[in-house]
């Protein structure tokens, strides 16, 4: 038999066993309505575990939207990345080739490579900016814009057609979950456009 005590140890408390031994006792935290308080590590852990799935399930979309629409749209021959430069090019008119190279994380060469593939099929013109004349800033002509449209509405086709194949409960959640994906999409656009630290300058 335990029996409750009133001393303790350096805010530990204690209690006194029946031949009047004191020992210390861990008391576990408690929330106000009486249930145990997580604890704090495996708090961060469940954390972490949900970005990594959150993370995971976001590329695996991605892949599999980019397979649904070659399939849907075979007669497609822009690649993915010339088409999300056109994309972005169409949101941020007049962009110079190093910004478009920040905004999608390429290097700068391969943005290059990209500009002249498009510029030579006619998707992207290039003016000469006016407070420079030395630097080029890039415009999404018409055919740009309708291959943009195309590619959108692809997309949209086959998340139509898979959500379509989905129980009522998980559209609804899925509908009710594009708010906080897109103030997603906009905290990571944040995070990606915070100077780099000098480490990370140095990589």
């Amino acid at each position: 038999m335990v029996l409750q005590g009133h001393g303790s140890h350096g805010g530990v408390p204690a209690q006194r066993d029946a031949a009047g031994n004191e020992r210390m006792v861990r008391v576990t935290p408690r929330e106000p309505d009486g249930r145990q308080a997580p604890d704090p590590a495996a708090r961060r852990g469940q954390a972490g575990s949900r970005a990594d799935g959150l993370a995971e399930a976001i590329a695996r979309l991605r892949r599999a939207l980019r397979r649904g629409a070659r399939v849907a749209d075979p007669g497609n021959t822009l690649a993915v990345a010339q088409l999300e430069l056109l994309a972005a090019l169409a949101e941020h008119p007049g962009a110079r080739p190093g910004q478009l190279a920040r905004l999608l994380n390429m290097r700068p060469n391969t943005v290059t490579t990209i500009v002249n593939a498009l510029g030579a099929r006619g998707m992207l013109g290039r003016t000469t900016a006016e407070e420079d004349r030395r630097a080029v800033e890039l415009t999404v002509t018409s055919a740009g814009q309708q291959a943009v449209l195309a590619w959108q509405a692809t997309n949209a086709a086959v998340l139509n057609l898979a959500l379509s194949a989905l129980p009522a409960r998980q559209r609804r959640a899925l509908a009710t979950a594009v708010p906080a994906l897109h103030a997603l999409a906009r905290e990571v656009d944040r995070l990606a456009d915070m100077p780099a630290t000098p480490a990370e300058a140095d990589r």
